[in-house]
């Protein structure tokens, strides 16, 4: 008998096919694939979906590209419908989610109005009532532990920061209507680099992505469903977005449309708030991590507390358990975003959750998948080196915000260990932060919350040219 294809590895095949709309190579779905496959796996493994019929094939040999059956050229290929086929070809969807698409395909003025329900919110129990079922919840906790022993709160985050700010920032800033490409994304996170011809407040949103997800890592013991954070972390995201400036990181105390959708949110800026910290309660009160992530993503919306920016404000939130619980983060990798989209809407305008449950799975599996992969190819992390990051970033950015050049750095060293690490270990910190500097440059910088123009202006002074 052969050996059966689990659907996680074809799914994930299916998702780098349709990022390619004109077709997909062999070699362009290879380099999305995590973790890697071999490419005997990945042949046999393309050949079992065009048997199945949920791949076309084109061409042959290097040549032959793959692509989803919806997206090949002809009279129905760019409906809405089309479109929704080939998205649930690749997230698996229950039939009351495919129910709730097919009611979400009809204009607004055929879907029924709606308010706010406040009832959806207080009738919620937390750790009584659920989104998850428990095979749900058991399994994404099983696929979600790292392979690694209990440490502080942001470990896991900490290990994969640098592909999680490119690839969370932007994965939330695509689903927005972002059109920064992943590469984009990369050069102006790592580089500072802006993309030609882009709207600069694309930068501004994918910037304040990046600046919100340190945020969050960095303050991993703080964090929480508190409105220290969730205020903070909506001031960050909204930074330079809003037309009123003092709207970043306050609660709403205007009326606002929901476009495309017959929703009507709350405006009572005084039930606003009262809702606002209900959900915070709530939330903060659910035991399970992954209840909590969906719980936020589900509620914190259908709210709209803040002017604007809540949806990217619930993604980042629901963060929050796993990089406290050092639980693989969720970036919403290959999510579609009409998909997305619809998964909201159900909450908005029928209170139903099923869809954004499915999307929720389906992303946290890829996720995890991802980052144990990262994770994999980083090795077994240094004990002494987690004990003393906070330490180390201290240092490092302190000699580089400072423009200090070597010897200047190497002085300011043995001074802060003198005042700051204990006597065994101050000879092997000071070896650790002189090496970490001597091998800093412009693709490994950001994780010590430096920013481009302060690692330029070190640069000058730490390597003079002769």
């Amino acid at each position: 008998m052969p050996k059966r294809i689990p659907e996680e590895a074809l799914s994930a095949i299916l998702a780098s096919a349709q990022r390619h709309p004109g077709g997909a190579s062999r070699v362009d779905i290879a380099e999305t694939l995590m973790p890697k496959v071999a490419p005997r796996t990945l042949q046999f493994r393309l050949k079992h979906l065009v048997d199945v019929g949920r791949l076309v094939k084109e061409g042959e040999g290097r040549a032959a590209k793959y692509s989803l059956p919806e997206m090949q050229q002809g009279p129905v290929a760019g409906t809405p419908a089309a479109r929704a086929r080939a998205e649930e070809a690749v997230v698996t969807l229950s039939p009351t989610s495919v129910a709730v698409r097919r009611y979400l395909s009809q204009p607004p003025a055929a879907r029924k109005p709606a308010g706010y329900n406040r009832q959806f919110l207080d009738s919620y129990r937390p750790n009584t009532s659920f989104y998850l079922l428990p095979t749900e919840r058991a399994r994404l906790a099983e696929i979600g532990k790292p392979s690694f022993a209990a440490a502080a709160p942001g470990t896991y985050a900490k290990q994969v920061l640098s592909r999680l700010l490119i690839d969370l920032s932007w994965n939330s800033s695509r689903l927005e209507g972002n059109t920064y490409s992943l590469l984009d994304t990369k050069r102006l996170i790592e580089f500072g680099e802006e993309a030609q011809g882009r709207d600069r407040l694309e930068a501004q949103m994918i910037m304040n992505h990046k600046d919100a997800i340190e945020f969050l890592v960095s303050a991993a013991d703080e964090i929480g469903f508190n409105r220290y954070t969730i205020l903070n972390l909506h001031g960050i995201l909204a930074q330079n977005l809003l037309q009123d400036e003092g709207a970043a990181g306050r609660l709403r105390h205007i009326a606002i449309g929901i476009e495309r959708s017959t929703f009507r949110p709350l405006e009572v800026p005084q039930l606003i708030e009262e809702c606002f910290n209900q959900i915070l309660a709530v939330a903060d009160a659910i035991d399970d991590p992954f209840e909590q992530a969906l719980f936020i993503m589900v509620q914190l919306p259908y709210l709209q507390p803040f002017d604007d920016v809540n949806k990217r404000v619930s993604r980042l939130a629901a963060n929050i358990p796993f990089i406290k619980r050092n639980l693989s983060p969720l970036s919403f990798t290959d999510v579609p975003q009409s998909l997305y989209t619809d998964a909201i809407l159900s909450v908005y305008e029928r209170n139903e959750v099923d869809l954004l449950k499915d999307v929720f799975i389906w992303a946290y599996r890829r996720s995890a998948e991802q980052y144990a992969a990262v994770r994999q190819s980083l090795g077994e992390p240094d004990p002494f080196r987690f004990k003393y990051s906070a330490a180390l970033r201290q240092i490092v950015s302190e000699v580089v915000r400072v423009s200090m050049d070597r010897r200047a750095a190497t002085a300011h060293i043995a001074r802060w260990v003198e005042e700051n690490i204990t006597a065994a270990e101050r000879e092997r910190f000071r070896e650790m932060a002189e090496a970490e500097l001597l091998n800093l440059h412009e693709g490994n910088f950001a994780r010590y919350l430096i920013r481009p123009s302060e690692f330029a202006a070190w640069e000058v002074v730490w390597r003079p040219r002769r």
